[in-house]
């Protein structure tokens, strides 16, 4: 046993200071500020070679994680937290600062930070099969949710519940309302960071689609380098974990493959498979802070196209806010809820697994290059372009599609601005707000 010393500093891949741990993709003056969930004084704790508490092979980091994606509401925030309490303080898999090394560094990646943040301590823990077995246990409770909520909607139609799927839409709008507040007062501090938000915005609601969002996230990256001067990273815990560089550099090339080769694939294929394999991949590969900001690639990606109802799409974001594990689960139901094949249950892992993919290929790609890729200045500034850049995404995808989709008159106003203030003000967990939502909106129903 060896004690971790008191509140310590870490600096992240991209020269962010980092606390303990951090909530979500955060950059606040390219410093990362603890949050309160995740902060606390420093445990006597175990090293990571010297843990011996519990089993360690992929079948108990199956249940634990199976566990974890059973209990943990509140998005990745609390995501981080219950990890941090469940397997650092209880169980010792690792240090404090070596938890806050594996944190950070999910942090800096496409994709979901507490999903990744799982695969990497599953690989600590017991290797490749560790981390499989930590995403499925923690994916698959909110995965199998989705799919049977989006079957009874394609079976019963949207009216099955009168006014409960509309609640739902509007409660959307309220927890995209609080996200974008929330990132916004991290990722966008100062007139350079709030200029690159407003006219990404600006950007995508006059020319919206998949490839003009990436294209902004490119132009966001180039004005972080050019407008922006980070600081240096400083010292950190090694992370122990087992990849080797070459594991690394093929990770990272089957990820670039992909999301070269699968739009040429899509054109091509005659299985309708294929291309909704791409965009749910494209999906998960561009994604920067955090599950929030899938939503407008999603909508892009499935709406567009007439792959899922509008109507049906925004109940689905709805009912997602209500359940435990990673938001990107709401593929899940994007995928069962489909109008043609592939669709129902099989659409459904289809699609959880094609929105997870690079997130897991990039942070097995990433670790054996943590050291230099946390002291590259140019990185830095990029990723502070970038997150700025998301968060525009996010408004405009705020407006439309939304605001313009879900909410028809005062009444509306009301219940979401009601929402706002039980999530914002009063800090009820987001699944009894939705819960709350659904039965408003039926109630609503019912009596006009």
């Amino acid at each position: 046993m060896r004690r971790i010393g008191s509140p310590f500093s870490v600096r992240t891949c991209c020269g962010l200071r980092f606390a303990a741990t951090s909530a979500g993709k955060i950059g606040q003056n390219l410093r990362c500020p603890p949050h309160p969930l995740l902060v606390r004084p420093m445990a006597t704790l175990p090293s990571p070679s010297d843990d011996t508490r519990g089993p360690d092979g992929p079948l108990a980091v199956f249940l634990i994680f199976l566990r974890l994606g059973l209990t943990s509401f509140g998005g990745p925030v609390a995501h981080l937290a219950y990890f941090r309490e469940e397997l650092v303080r209880r169980r010792g898999w690792l240090s404090e600062a070596a938890y806050a090394d594996v944190v950070a560094l999910c942090q800096c990646l496409p994709g979901p930070a507490s999903s990744q943040t799982g695969i990497a301590l599953g690989l600590a823990r017991a290797g490749h099969g560790g981390a499989l077995a930590a995403w499925l246990g923690f994916t698959l409770p909110s995965a199998l949710a989705m799919i049977v909520f989006a079957l009874g909607v394609t079976r019963y139609g949207m009216a099955a519940v009168p006014g409960a799927l509309h609640g739902l839409k509007l409660v959307a709008v309220a927890v995209v309302a609080q996200a974008v507040w929330g990132m916004a007062r991290t990722l966008c501090v100062g007139p350079v960071r709030i200029a690159i938000m407003l006219v990404a915005a600006g950007t995508v609601l006059a020319w919206p689609g998949p490839w003009a969002q990436v294209a902004l996230m490119a132009a966001a990256a180039v004005a972080g380098m050019v407008l922006l001067r980070p600081a240096l990273a400083g010292a950190h815990e090694p992370l122990r974990l087992p990849v080797t560089h070459r594991g690394g550099v093929l990770a990272l090339a089957l990820f670039a493959a992909l999301l070269a080769g699968l739009p040429l694939l899509a054109q091509w294929a005659a299985d309708p498979a294929v291309r909704v394999f791409d965009a749910f991949f494209r999906a998960g590969a561009l994604v920067f802070g955090g599950g929030h900001v899938v939503l407008p690639l999603l909508d892009a990606a499935v709406v567009g196209p007439g792959w899922v109802g509008k109507e049906a799409f925004l109940a689905g974001y709805g009912a997602a806010q209500a359940m435990p594990g990673p938001l990107f689960s709401f593929a899940a139901f994007l995928g069962a809820a489909m109008q043609k094949p592939p669709t129902g249950l099989a659409g459904g892992l289809l699609c959880t697994l094609a929105i997870f993919l690079p997130g897991a290929l990039l942070v097995l790609g990433a670790l054996p290059f943590w050291e230099s890729l946390r002291r590259n200045q140019r990185a830095q500034a990029a990723l502070a372009g970038i997150n700025a850049g998301v968060v525009g995404l996010l408004l405009a995808a705020l407006w439309h599609p939304v605001w313009t989709s879900a909410v028809q008159g005062p009444l509306d106003i009301v219940l979401v601005a009601l929402a706002l203030v039980a999530l914002m003000r009063w800090k009820l967990p987001p699944w009894l707000v939705v819960v709350a939502s659904g039965v408003a909106g039926w109630a609503v129903a019912a009596l006009l």
